[in-house]
């Protein structure tokens, strides 16, 4: 099948740059649905001849692959044994100086909280040549899927992205949580389940209120897809009465009530949508 897939590639009517013996490609794949591959992510996964995946790149894009192409993964999940960043930067220039043409395939884009910017300069350090592949970033792309978008002039014109852990596994300690709870809108949170009450209680010391919406968005754009909205105050005590495991993301802000209107995916499955999920104020002309 994927073969097939390949061979249509012929036909994409621009021309793509070619994947070469000794080059490494740093790519994104999106947030987990293989149709939100990029064309030139979908053209790398032909040509390579090994692809080095993140835990968040799931089945159905790594059986893209054409036969014959070695698959390593290079997983890391917080707390569990994971392969540690060195190592796999060297991996990389090991497979590159071997002459191989190597992918390396990241869950969302490289450049988003992916360490693609590590790896880049290992590469660089070691002379060896590399291309950039933007994904779809989950906080975008991810959101979409669950109905949320990060953005809506009668709203918000600024979005905030944080991670939820630093390179400790801690809460970051670099962040002035006083001046993001008073100027970030709509704040997306990567990586936020472990330390998600911490983070809650960090806002809402700082001033966010605490019925403020929240979504929590389990495996984004994937079939088994899972949402939960809730308050700033309930989010951490309803993730664990749901049961909520990783990989999640954390959306805070009045754009969580836009779902009630734009969840398509619900849609799909027969939810009835609100037409008016800002009582009254949605098509107002501001500014």
């Amino acid at each position: 099948m994927a073969w097939f897939t390949f061979a249509a590639m012929e036909s994409f009517p621009a021309p793509l740059a070619e994947l070469q013996p000794g080059w490494v490609w740093l790519a994104g794949a999106g947030p987990g649905d293989p149709g939100l591959l990029t064309v030139q992510a979908w053209h790398a996964l032909g040509q390579a001849d090994v692809v080095v995946y993140d835990a968040l790149v799931g089945d159905g894009i790594l059986a893209l692959a054409p036969a014959g192409c070695i698959l390593e993964s290079a997983g890391k999940r917080g707390g569990k044994p994971s392969p540690k960043q060195a190592d796999i930067s060297l991996r990389l220039i090991q497979l590159a100086q071997e002459g191989k043409r190597v992918l390396r395939l990241k869950g969302g884009d490289p450049f988003v909280f992916g360490r693609g910017g590590e790896e880049a300069l290992a590469l660089v350090r070691a002379g060896v040549p590399f291309r950039i592949v933007p994904g779809v970033s989950s906080g975008i792309g991810g959101l979409a899927y669950a109905g949320i978008p990060v953005t809506h002039r009668e709203i918000n014109s600024a979005v905030t992205f944080i991670t939820g852990h630093d390179m400790t596994g801690d809460v970051p300690g670099g962040l002035d949580w006083a001046a993001l709870a008073r100027g970030a809108p709509v704040i997306v949170i990567y990586m936020a389940l472990a330390h998600l009450r911490q983070i809650a209680e960090l806002l809402l010391s700082h001033g966010r209120a605490p019925g403020e919406p929240v979504a929590i968005v389990c495996r984004a754009s994937l079939p088994e897809q899972k949402v939960i909205e809730s308050t700033l105050a309930a989010c951490a005590d309803d993730a664990v009465t749901q049961a909520v495991e990783p990989p999640c993301l954390v959306v805070v802000g009045e754009v969580v009530r836009l779902r009630a209107g734009l969840d398509w995916l619900g849609a799909l499955a027969g939810r009835v949508l609100e037409p008016d999920p800002l009582g009254g104020r949605q098509g107002r002309e501001v500014g």
